[in-house]
């Protein structure tokens, strides 16, 4: 056998919506809200639980099913099984080999796919998976999170990045301009290497990557032309279009210092990127991503965007909070964004239970 059935991806799938779930509600215990005991004992794993456990489960299930082979599989079962661990409270050596592994395969999964297609945009994919593999070791090396962060987030940034460039392929981009992006991926890998040994100027050379990755996307991606379309189109270009104006905004704040360690506007910054710019690709890529890998189709529908809008005002409410040091409207803020999540999540079934009704019932 050389590729996984879709039945049996299933549980991959599941075992990184458990990271999501237990991520979430970490990320909330660290708001003072009452939560679940077992997510006040993961609350210094929100990290860790939301990128390698989630995010390393989601892409790494993706990679694995775009190569078709059977061993590429072991990295979102290592993600997951890593968050597992974190969750259940295991030696946090066992959580770290998992994720080490799980980006390993990863990162050779990506390899794979550069040696079928050399072309930039499966370099920066292969990159992103190197970010990943490189915080794991960062984060083994330092025994904290804090060094890991910078190259996890690089990780899903060049990541999003890759794939983008790759429809880019479609459009009459200037030469010039793809020399461009090349040197914004350099500033984003410098400034997270930078971070570790220099952290202030590091992280202001890693937002500036950002900014300026924020620009060329609102400049050049082809959402630009598809929100002008209608339907799924026009959805998926709003969800990517608004989660450029959150990666431009966390770039700026990162400018301002806002990333580095003890900042009072991190969470600020932290979450501009990870919800607001992170989580708008998970919402518009979702209709067309999980139906590659779970072979579950997802009609699409005008309700959509309603998750959408809750995600973006509560992220504001959040920051807004954050900025100006009113921690109730900083946690309200959160409290919402995690109710998108679910909302999301909820729209999502509804739209695979209705659209399997409309087909039994022999609708064309």
């Amino acid at each position: 056998m050389r590729d996984l059935p879709p039945a049996a991806r299933l549980p991959l799938l599941f075992f990184g919506m458990i990271s999501l779930l237990a991520g979430v509600t970490a990320g909330l215990a660290r708001l003072a809200w009452e939560v679940p005991p077992v997510a006040v004992a993961a609350a210094g794993w929100h990290g860790a639980l939301m990128i390698p456990a989630f995010f390393g489960t989601v892409i790494g299930l993706e990679r694995a099913v775009a190569i078709g082979r059977l061993w590429a599989y072991a990295a979102p079962a290592a993600a997951g099984l890593g968050g597992l661990a974190l969750i259940a409270g295991a030696p946090v050596a066992a959580a770290q080999a998992l994720v080490l592994l799980a980006a390993a395969v990863m990162l050779a999964a990506s390899l794979q796919v550069l040696r079928r297609l050399t072309a930039p945009f499966t370099i920066v994919l292969a990159l992103g998976a190197a970010c990943w593999l490189i915080g794991g070791l960062a984060w083994l090396a330092s025994g904290g999170l804090m060094a890991a962060v910078p190259w996890w987030l690089a990780f899903l940034v060049l990541t999003i990045a890759g794939e983008r460039l790759e429809l880019t392929r479609f459009l009459p981009t200037p030469p010039l301009a793809q020399n461009l992006f090349i040197a914004i991926v350099a500033v984003i890998l410098l400034g997270a290497a930078l971070s570790i040994g220099q952290a202030d100027s590091g992280l202001w050379l890693f937002a500036g990557g950002l900014l300026a990755l924020a620009a060329w996307l609102l400049r050049y991606d082809i959402a630009r032309r598809n929100a002008r379309q209608t339907g799924l189109t026009r959805y998926i270009a709003v969800c990517l279009l608004s989660g450029y104006v959150w990666l431009a905004l966390a770039g700026a704040l990162g400018l301002a210092g806002a990333l580095s360690p003890g900042n009072p506007w991190r969470d600020a910054a932290v979450h501009a990127l990870a919800l607001g710019f992170v989580f708008a690709m998970v919402f518009g890529h979702a209709p067309i991503i999980f139906p590659a890998v779970a072979r579950v189709k997802i009609p699409y529908h005008p309700a959509f965007y309603l998750p959408l809008l809750v995600l973006h005002a509560s992220l504001a409410v959040r920051i807004g909070g954050g900025l100006a040091g009113d921690f109730a409207v900083q946690r309200g803020g959160a409290a919402v964004n995690a109710f998108a999540l679910l909302l999301f999540i909820a729209t999502v079934l509804a739209s695979v239970v209705g659209g399997r009704r409309t087909a039994g019932n022999g609708a064309p």
